[in-house]
């Protein structure tokens, strides 16, 4: 097969000059054609007959190309064979974390620690072994002690007949209120479902 009738002369369509153009306008949007080139080569890609006219528009440009003018991909080369009297290192077995539930084994709590109860979130009072209040004891005091006049503490512990009570005497003219919230501070107190508050 002679030179004349190789693949870059064959005859191209329009699809083909369309394309050229549209990577030329890509190249001029990119500066790199002044507009006088840039009209020069749009004028050739629009005359042109065959791949080989075309792709000599593209021979000084950087990608974009038209897809037509694209290299054909080249295969990867193949590894080389290992020297003589290479011997691989092992490598250790990676083994993936386990998933799904995991088997449970009964540990023994630390000393001092009880099993959870769902009847007492917040453990137990050590003396009487009855749950403790959600409640604490130093919230209550501190608003007892600061909002005391309005029962703030008592409304807090749940006692809404003493907090009432409060609100309507001002804290007792703020004797109560005092006195109530360092008992309170002091020695705890319960709530209105009578467990202890805790520390």
């Amino acid at each position: 097969m002679s030179e004349a009738f190789g693949p870059g002369q064959q005859r191209i369509g329009n699809q083909q000059r369309e394309e050229a153009i549209t990577a030329l306008n890509d190249h001029f949007a990119l500066a790199r054609l002044d507009i006088g080139e840039y009209q020069e080569r749009v004028n050739r890609a629009s005359a042109a007959q065959s791949y080989a006219e075309l792709a000599e528009l593209f021979r000084d440009l950087p990608q974009p190309h038209p897809p037509f003018l694209a290299p054909p991909s080249v295969p990867f080369a193949a590894v080389p064979p290992p020297p003589p009297g290479f011997a691989p290192q092992p490598t250790q077995p990676y083994y993936p974390p386990p998933t799904g539930p995991q088997p449970q084994f009964a540990v023994p709590p630390p000393p001092g620690m009880g099993y959870p109860n769902p009847a007492a979130p917040y453990g137990v009072d050590p003396m009487t072994g009855l749950p403790l209040s959600d409640k604490s004891k130093i919230a209550a005091g501190v608003l007892q002690l600061f909002l005391g006049n309005l029962g703030i503490g008592r409304f807090y512990t749940g006692h809404v007949g003493i907090g009432v009570a409060q609100l309507l005497t001002c804290g007792g003219c703020g004797i109560w209120s005092l006195i109530d919230g360092i008992i309170i501070l002091v020695n705890g107190g319960t709530d209105a479902q009578g467990r202890k508050l805790r520390d």
